[in-house]
């Protein structure tokens, strides 16, 4: 007896015993309620619906569909532009409306910035003879008569020195949808310095050394069917 219990047996057990508790701590005990695995390839149809619900929630019913919230911000924000840009002009208002309508990705504060650049582009364009950039943004009878312009300068030897300085003052005045295109006529009151030199050197247009005010009004275009996004210009004229 003595020799079973001696020291190396006593350690044995003690091991023995320490494994045991780690083992079931660590794995668990079954207490008789677990739910039994499922055999895949013997369950019925039922039975294999019901396993796959246990693992992936699924509703049963789509959750109702909220409003759009961002549709219903955007439209007050557009209202907001067209009530800005119109300053009153009941008129103008409506046919902002229209074109909003009908151009969905039209907005009067974009339209604005599109359009100062679009300005700036085709009269720094026209003073230095830029056809290229001309026919891009102009309709094809406004493009043809900037394009003789132009010939009958250099057909003079003549020459125009340009600087764009800024547009101080920028307004839409009048919109519409004529059931093909949308149309919104802008003017301009632009700052620039120009001066025109003939072959010689000479001046006689302008002045180099001084800022000069430019108002024009022009009207720009597009079909909202087309796949083309760019508006372009069909109509200009110089105002008082």
């Amino acid at each position: 007896m003595d020799d079973f219990l001696d020291l190396p047996t006593l350690i044995a057990i003690a091991v023995a015993v320490f494994v045991l508790f780690r083992l079931r701590s660590v794995l668990g005990t079954r207490t008789g309620t677990e739910r039994p695995p499922v055999d895949r390839s013997r369950s019925t149809p039922t039975e294999k619906n019901a396993a796959a619900k246990d693992e992936t929630v699924v509703p049963l019913r789509p959750r109702a569909a909220q409003p759009d919230l961002d549709d219903d911000r955007r439209a007050r924000k557009l209202e907001a532009e067209i009530e800005q840009a119109a300053a009153g002009n009941a008129d103008l208002a409506a046919g902002l409306r229209a074109v909003a309508e009908v151009d969905p990705t039209f907005s009067p504060k974009s339209f604005l910035e599109g359009a100062k650049q679009a300005y700036e582009m085709i009269v720094t364009a026209f003073a230095a003879g830029d056809r290229q950039t001309l026919k891009d943004l102009l309709d094809k009878p406004i493009f043809e008569s900037f394009q003789r312009a132009i010939s009958e300068r250099e057909a003079e030897g003549k020459t125009v020195d340009f600087t764009f300085v800024g547009l101080p003052k920028i307004a839409i005045v009048d919109a519409e949808f004529d059931k093909k295109d949308v149309n919104v006529t802008i003017d301009f009151h632009a700052e620039v310095v120009s001066a025109t030199r003939d072959k010689e050197g000479n001046l006689v247009e302008g002045n180099a050394d001084q800022v000069q005010t430019i108002a024009d009004e022009w009207t720009f275009s597009r079909n909202p069917k087309s796949r083309d996004p760019n508006w372009k210009v069909v109509a200009t004229s110089q105002l008082d």
